[in-house]
């Protein structure tokens, strides 16, 4: 095998490993939108371990707007969160499917659809911890959360106030195992997610109240009005037809 051949490859391979693509008909072929999104999420985006491919409520719920406003998706699933934003506030996708809050912040850069869920920021601990609830108890210690979210953005106005410090992280996953590990004290996420990694790594609990009231909803290319308003439809659709409440008790919302 010639040695131009062989080079090719493996740079085709390790493109491959840097982000997996994913790619569903529903609809009109002609017409794909490039939708993004950080599958460690769950139950919103996440891998399913034995097929490999994406699952969760927000891809499915894409799959069914697609499907009921007749476009294909591509999804493209990349490593860390703050990547989706960023690469959705410069249109290098059409759509952010990845639990993304409505922020006015976001809203500068971006477009929304229609929000579709509400959730809050509440913090992690490892159980058995009983002095660390509230706030004001995390004094001195350290709170993880993953870059670009708004949980991190809220640890962050706590270590600017001089009460904790932050530590960020590119996937939420690996927070959750530093807590787990003892490698931090707290981890600021979505009561959802919160949930889901409690549940599934074990040895961890919720603490607290709700610190955010939040809508998620569809991030979209600021410039792509057109497709604002198909997705809306297609959300509006989805729900009126039942299909929106089937996947809320599929993945027990």
């Amino acid at each position: 095998m010639k040695k131009g051949i062989i080079i090719a490859i493996i740079v085709l391979a390790v493109l491959a490993a840097a982000w997996f693509v994913f790619l569903k008909p529903a609809g009109n072929t002609e017409t794909v939108v490039r939708v993004v999104t950080n599958a460690l999420w769950p139950p919103f985006e996440m891998v399913d371990e034995e097929t490999k491919e994406l699952t969760g409520f927000d891809i499915d719920l894409t799959y069914a707007i697609a499907e009921t406003e007749g476009f294909q998706v591509e999804i493209t699933n990349l490593g860390g969160f703050d990547a989706v934003v960023a690469g959705l506030a410069q249109c290098q996708y059409d759509v952010a499917a990845s639990g993304v809050s409505i922020t006015e912040e976001r809203k500068a850069n971006m477009l929304f659809s229609d929000p579709y869920y509400a959730i809050g920021q509440i913090l992690t601990v490892k159980e058995g911890v009983t002095d660390l609830v509230n706030k004001e108890d995390f004094a001195g210690k350290t709170i993880g959360a993953q870059t670009g979210t708004t949980g991190a953005i809220m640890v962050q106005d706590w270590e600017a106030e001089g009460l904790v410090s932050y530590k960020g992280y590119d996937t939420v996953d690996l927070a959750f195992l530093d807590l787990k590990n003892g490698q931090i004290d707290a981890v600021l996420t979505d009561n959802m997610i919160a949930e889901g990694y409690a549940n599934s790594l074990g040895g961890l609990t919720l603490v607290g109240e709700l610190y955010s009231s939040e809508e998620l909803g569809f991030a979209i290319c600021k410039t792509n009005t057109e497709l604002q308003a198909k997705i809306n439809d297609g959300l509006k659709k989805v729900k009126e037809s039942g299909k929106f409440d089937e996947l809320i008790a599929k993945y027990e919302l």
